[in-house]
């Protein structure tokens, strides 16, 4: 027999795999109660966690699970099956498909089918199937913020040398980042020699362009004396603006500032007559500013 014909009968006795189609969904937490804090803890915020709901169909199925959503894991993996039974799932992950609520959905169910204590598999691309919004119960996040990453960490875990240095090589990465009560998901945080405030938005990216070009028209649109408006970013089909701040002005000093910003920001949200011309210029401008994530 042919070279080529054993080719042929190799190539015909190996089953096609079929191909996962990789579609893009731009706001991938659309209908979440807490949309714009799911955004931060993926997009701003470092070392995070928040308790997740089980639907009572998975409830039904797998047992009353506790989960945890997390801003990263360990080497960056998209879920940990604990021995006692919790399962941790990772925001922040290397592989990842256009619809971000669909690979956390998959994580999930693939932590739930693992073995406590088992390290767990999750396919690059998940292919069709359930999202985030079809396997929580949705509610607010009860965001605890963190220094480090002990929180990953078994009771006992620390003492092993191995661990210890991989959670100082993690936790050195920490910038200190504060969640601030003045306005949902607006997180103040201080990288080196800068200080910054930033707001992911609730509301429709126009909407919300519009409201901001209004505020910077009329010179409104810092958080005060030595404050900049540095820019802003879209992330997952929401604005984040980012104001610069004064370096050593620690973060609950920013509540009052950015409370009076929202409210100048509801103000200008509510007007419903199209921009004027300065409106219109600053609108161009604003464009003109987006920022890079990170």
């Amino acid at each position: 027999m042919s070279k080529r014909r054993k080719s042929q009968r190799a190539t015909e006795a190996t089953p096609k795999r079929e191909k996962v189609r990789d579609i893009f969904v731009p706001r991938p937490f659309e209908g979440l109660v807490d949309e714009p804090e799911w955004i931060a803890l993926r997009e701003l915020v470092p070392a995070a966690s928040a308790p997740l709901r089980l639907n009572p169909e998975l409830v039904e199925e797998y047992g009353d699970r506790p989960v945890v959503l997390a801003t990263v894991l360990p080497m960056a993996a998209p879920a940990v099956a604990k021995p006692d039974g919790r399962v941790l799932i990772g925001l922040q992950r290397h592989q990842q498909s256009g619809d971000v609520s669909r690979d956390l959905a998959d994580a999930l169910l693939c932590a739930l089918r693992t073995e406590p204590g088992g390290q767990v598999s999750v396919p690059p691309l998940p292919g069709p199937g359930p999202r985030l919004q079809d396997v929580l119960e949705d509610g607010p996040l009860e965001i605890s913020m963190h220094d480090g990453f002990e929180f990953w960490l078994d009771p006992g875990a620390i003492d092993d040398p191995t661990v210890q240095a991989s959670l100082e090589r993690a936790n050195a990465a920490v910038y200190p980042t504060v969640k601030l009560d003045a306005a949902r998901a607006a997180y103040w945080c201080q990288v080196p020699e800068k200080a910054h405030v930033r707001w992911v938005l609730p509301d429709d990216e126009d909407a919300a362009l519009d409201a901001l070009s209004r505020l910077g028209a009329t010179g409104t649109l810092t958080l005060g004396e030595d404050t900049r408006f540095a820019g802003m970013f879209r992330a997952h089909g929401r604005l984040a603006p980012v104001w610069d701040l004064p370096e050593g002005t620690p973060a609950a000093e920013w509540e009052g500032p950015v409370a009076e910003f929202a409210k100048r920001y509801a103000e200008a949200l509510a007007e419903r007559e199209p921009l004027d011309a300065a409106g219109r210029r600053t609108r161009q401008g604003l464009l003109g500013r987006q920022l890079t994530l990170r």
